[in-house]
């Protein structure tokens, strides 16, 4: 498809934020962006994009916990019309709490909509808000999220939540995301060596270390690190001379496969 022609719609609600860094992000890159309340979806549809993403934030209020009033929304409202995007091989980001909110709306970690979730994103092993810069390891390749980037490839990229620590359903669930492929992120250490839960290189717990996650086919993805807020340079905390983060490649990666698709 001619990028020209492609178009990405961020969702938003009451409580979301990060929508404008990642219109930024998207538009820099020359896709096409829109943002949209979560009723104008509901009224307008998805069938003119081919991104839809959902930001970070406090989504309602985070209220019953992270997520869970959105992705309850999600479910009930848009069901049916996300399965047929997400069938068409669109492309469905989600990032903090958008994560969350897949997680809620059964959208992660199957691709096929389940009525109940079969993970959770639960309060941080630290009982505390973390807010840092992490190193996260790239687990898979070439999924539109990670082309380009090769296994085992470092990338620093910021957290910042409450509930960010990844619990799936059973061990049988957490066995079939890693021999499916499923995990593409981890936490490492500096080294590169996976943080093996080690605190604060895993900042939450998660089990596994897992920082995001898709389906099978690698057209859904969920993470907790905001590439947004280390796609330009001058984001780093410690400043820098380059035009980008490492955030970039991962926006690079949805631009190649629109223009692919």
């Amino acid at each position: 498809m001619d990028l020209e022609r492609a178009k990405a719609c961020i969702a938003r609600v009451g409580g979301t934020n990060c929508d404008l860094e990642l219109k930024v992000a998207l538009e820099d890159l020359g896709l096409r962006t829109e943002i949209l309340h979560m009723k104008e979806i509901v009224k307008k549809g998805l069938a003119e994009y081919q991104l839809l993403v959902f930001p970070g934030g406090f989504s309602y209020g985070d209220y019953v916990r992270a997520g869970a009033i959105w992705g309850k929304e999600v479910h009930s409202k848009i069901k049916s019309e996300l399965q047929t995007f997400i069938e068409e091989n669109k492309l469905v980001l989600g990032i903090c709490n958008g994560f969350q909110v897949m997680i809620e709306a059964g959208i992660l970690p199957d691709g096929e909509i389940a009525e109940v979730p079969k993970a959770a994103l639960a309060n941080n092993a630290s009982s505390k808000y973390e807010c840092r810069w992490v190193y996260v390891r790239v687990e898979r390749g070439g999924t539109p999220f990670t082309e380009g980037l090769t296994n085992g490839e470092i990338l620093r990229i910021p957290v910042g939540h409450g509930e960010g620590r990844f619990l799936p359903e059973s061990e049988e669930v957490l066995r079939e995301l890693i021999k499916d492929g499923c995990v593409l992120f981890r936490y490492a250490l500096p080294s590169g060596d996976a943080a093996d839960g080690e605190y604060p290189y895993n900042p939450n717990g998660s089990v596994y270390d897992i920082a995001g996650i898709c389906n099978k086919r690698g057209n859904i993805m969920g993470m907790m690190p905001h590439p947004e807020r280390a796609f330009f340079g001058w984001q780093l905390p410690e400043g820098s001379d380059s035009l980008y983060g490492d955030g970039k490649k991962i926006f690079q990666g949805i631009i190649k496969y629109l223009e692919d698709y």
